[in-house]
């Protein structure tokens, strides 16, 4: 288990143009805690700063200022390998961030190996058949065999949640991990992330656009433009009684079906009169 704690935290780049230099502030001034057992959404356009925080978080950037720590510690103080232990990620593309020369086995035995050096290669070879089984994936001895091509994208996703899994982290981070999915089998991955989310106790950082599924898989959101945290609460009040008009203006932008259906209904009902 693990607290991740945000005070202040802002991400400025500087732009050369030509001979000018400009200033783009992608994070501005982001403060949020997010507790173990805790799923937190972060919602936003395209541009509007979550994957430049994801980063941050990840220490794959350096903020320009605010603070960033773990149960307490300044990141700056902890050891890169032991943050990345405690701090893991699922990536958005389910094709890219596996290797395909690699067979599953091969993506899941090595964070064990990296964070766990002292098991012996018949326990390993059980923590990577037990991973397998934990995101449903079975039988694990066949699936370990396999090699990226040979899977589907939900199921080199599950590979993916299993990888971050394997360092036991407190906290995960969740870039946008349907998105390149098929409609027919997010749900499938986003309810298996919610049940290893309760079952692990983890604090779950779930970054989207989707204000649907931000609403029914976390406690809290948060809605971001332009670099800024413009609002934060439940999720509930956040998507039926949104104080911002950025989040208004998502929530009708978004799809909602019922919404279509009475918009097809009144049509037919207006054709034949």
């Amino acid at each position: 288990m693990a607290t991740l704690e945000l005070t202040d935290v802002v991400k400025r780049y500087r732009l050369r143009s030509g001979f000018r230099q400009e200033n783009l502030m992608a994070v501005d001034g982001v403060s949020f805690k997010l507790e173990p057992g805790q799923t937190i959404a972060l919602v936003g356009q395209s541009g509007s700063g979550k994957s430049t925080l994801a980063k941050l978080i990840l220490r794959l950037e350096r903020p320009t200022r605010g603070q960033i720590r773990l149960d307490g510690v300044d990141l700056r103080q902890i050891k890169l390998k032991q943050y990345r232990r405690q701090v893991q990620m699922v990536f958005q593309d389910p094709f890219g961030s596996l290797n395909p020369y690699h067979t599953v086995g091969h993506h899941l035995e090595r964070p064990l190996r990296i964070h766990f050096p002292d098991l012996s290669p018949a326990r390993r070879r059980q923590e990577l058949h037990a991973l397998l089984e934990r995101v449903r994936l079975t039988p694990a001895q066949d699936f370990a065999q396999r090699h990226p091509h040979e899977l589907s994208g939900g199921q080199r996703q599950r590979v993916a949640i299993a990888r971050a899994l394997a360092p036991q982290p407190g906290v995960l981070i969740a870039d946008e991990p349907v998105s390149m999915l098929d409609v027919s089998i997010r749900l499938g991955v986003l309810n298996l992330l919610a049940q290893l989310q309760r079952e692990e106790n983890l604090g779950l950082l779930y970054i989207t656009h989707d204000l649907a599924t931000a609403r029914h898989f976390s406690d809290q959101i948060m809605v971001m433009q332009e670099g800024r945290v413009v609002e934060h609460g439940p999720a509930d009040d956040v998507i039926l009684r949104p104080q911002a008009d950025y989040t208004r203006r998502l929530a009708q932008a978004a799809p909602n079906p019922e919404r279509r259906l009475a918009q097809v209904t009144r049509q037919r009902e207006e054709r034949s009169i």
